[in-house]
């Protein structure tokens, strides 16, 4: 298995990927992503993401999309897994886990404080290896989100 950098040319790739993924967490209808707009947001003036590959014998195995957040508390940045998926007939070959101690690594090697994440609360398979892995859940803690016409509102426009 190998793990590597995406470049602009697994664009088509990345959005499988995620179209795979909005399709196990049973997303699909809220997926709108297109080649463009991930082709714009990845590799474009501004990159707001990085994606690592894994492949095993040269096929597409799965990818991890992350980004940098910022801790207050730590004066430290932070890496924010976004994406992680593996295909399923890649899973329980140590994908994931090569895949998130490619991001721990990453972590360090940028002096990031925390390496978290959000993973739906009925995906009882990814929170017990998530668990395996000293990931600790943060009970405490509700996320919310402003998106479309709220959104809207809430800028005013």
């Amino acid at each position: 298995m190998t793990l590597r950098t995406a470049s602009e040319a697994d664009v088509p790739l990345i959005l499988r990927f995620i179209r795979e993924l909005a399709e196990y967490e049973r997303l699909a209808h809220e997926c709108i992503a297109t080649e463009e707009g991930v082709r714009e947001t990845l590799f474009g003036a501004r990159r707001y993401a990085e994606v690592i590959i894994a492949e095993e014998d040269g096929q597409p195995a799965g990818f991890a999309l992350f980004f940098h957040n910022y801790s207050t508390f730590l004066a430290r940045p932070g890496i924010y897994l976004e994406d992680l998926y593996v295909r399923p007939e890649m899973r329980g070959r140590g994908v994931g886990k090569k895949l998130l101690s490619r991001l721990a690594a990453i972590a360090l090697e940028r002096n990031c404080g925390r390496l978290e994440w959000a993973v739906l609360d009925w995906n009882e398979d990814a929170i017990r290896f998530y668990r395996s892995l000293g990931a600790k859940p943060q009970d405490e803690w509700t996320v919310y989100r402003v998106t479309g016409d709220a959104l809207q509102t809430l800028a005013g426009t």
